[in-house]
């Protein structure tokens, strides 16, 4: 999803270091190819943000709002399966035909695909995707249009041979290590049903957005030293999941119903030591809202509507969403902060007791 207006699906970064002053050549000296170029094979270059044709990148066609603004853009030429396959027949009934045979073999069948895909894959349109990036280089932020695991790592892999400058993504490793200086390996685990431990891979994502659900039917707001008061909630729909589950098994989601965080499924869920993976997450200040789907185990931030502002050119827009995006993520820091403070402080057995309550008095209906 583009930056520049609606919705937008993000996560966020940091760069490690400055970026260098010839930082635009180096993006446009890995600029996208010509469209003619693309072929079967999955290519990657960069654009401008503008769109995925516009392979001019200066510091006049990347800056906007005070940021640049460019994506990742891939390129591949695909063949439909059921074209392919009927282009083959074809050619298979003109092979019998022709040396009067009743059956094609396997190994002439393979040729013919490869031909026909080879002589037919150029006149197929090339089918172009991106993933977008707003860099402020005074805050030393980025924020990506990613949000699967697969789609983050490609970013950061072509974002490095690119700039040779590694992002570091705002994952809850990040900001231990940054505000706390311990590693995740050293964080306590909650074990808000007070089951008997296992050896499954803790989440610490996934008890930051517990806690945060706790915290918000609890006590919800928190004062931030620059931007003021915030204000949390968490909504359906919710997805739990077993603790170290990444992959579908074992996750219920919960959609339906008058009130999906107080239903009773909710409520077995997190009795049987399920955690939230996934929840929607709105954060507000004053009369400004930010409001969509946070993912617990990518740290990532879906369908997000950024505050609404006001009627300014193109350039100011853009300049005020990214500053909405910089505002959320000090809340969302700040939160976490809290969050961490309470699991390492010394009433974390007292806290813990505190949550056991809260899941196992909640009201199911």
């Amino acid at each position: 999803m583009p930056f520049e207006r609606g919705s937008v699906t993000f996560t966020m970064f940091e760069l490690n270091g400055e970026l260098p002053d010839d930082f635009l050549e180096l993006f446009s000296a890995k600029k996208a190819g010509t469209l003619d170029s693309v072929d079967a094979e999955l290519q990657f270059g960069w654009v401008t943000g503008h769109h995925l044709l516009d392979t001019t990148i200066t510091e006049e066609s990347t800056q906007l709002g005070g940021c640049y603004y460019l994506n990742l853009r891939q390129a591949v030429r695909k063949m439909p399966s059921s074209l392919l396959n009927a282009i083959c027949k074809r050619e298979e009934q003109a092979y019998m035909r022709a040396n009067q045979l009743e059956y094609v073999s396997s190994k002439m069948r393979k040729q013919i695909r490869e031909e026909a895909f080879e002589k037919h894959i150029k006149q197929m349109p090339p089918v172009l995707s991106g993933i977008p990036v707003v860099v402020d280089p005074n805050e030393k932020l980025l924020f990506v249009g990613a949000s699967s695991r697969t789609q983050i790592e490609l970013f950061i892999d072509h974002f490095f041979q690119t700039a040779k400058l590694e992002p570091l993504q705002l994952t809850p490793g990040l900001l231990l290590e940054k505000l706390f200086k311990v590693t995740s390996a050293n964080f306590p685990v909650l074990n808000i049903a007070n089951l008997p431990g296992d050896n499954s891979e803790p989440s610490i994502g996934r008890d930051f957005l517990m806690w945060l659900w706790f915290y918000s039917e609890t006590t919800g707001k928190l004062e931030h030293p620059q931007y003021g008061q915030f204000d949390i909630l968490i909504e359906a729909p919710l997805t739990f999941a077993d603790e170290g589950e990444a992959k579908g098994a074992g996750e219920i989601a919960l959609k339906k119903g008058d009130s999906p965080l107080r239903s009773a499924e909710a409520k077995a869920a997190i009795a049987v030591g399920k955690k939230l993976k996934k929840a929607k997450l709105s954060v507000t200040r004053d009369k400004q809202i930010w409001s969509g789907t946070f993912d617990a185990d990518t740290f990532a931030f879906g369908s997000f509507k950024l505050p609404e502002g006001e009627e300014l050119n193109a350039d100011e827009v853009f300049a005020e969403r990214v500053q909405n995006l910089i505002v959320f993520r000090e809340a969302i820091s700040l939160y976490f902060t809290k969050f961490a403070e309470t699991v390492m402080g010394m009433e974390f057995p007292k806290f813990e007791s505190e949550i056991r309550e809260w899941a196992k008095n909640r009201d199911a209906v």
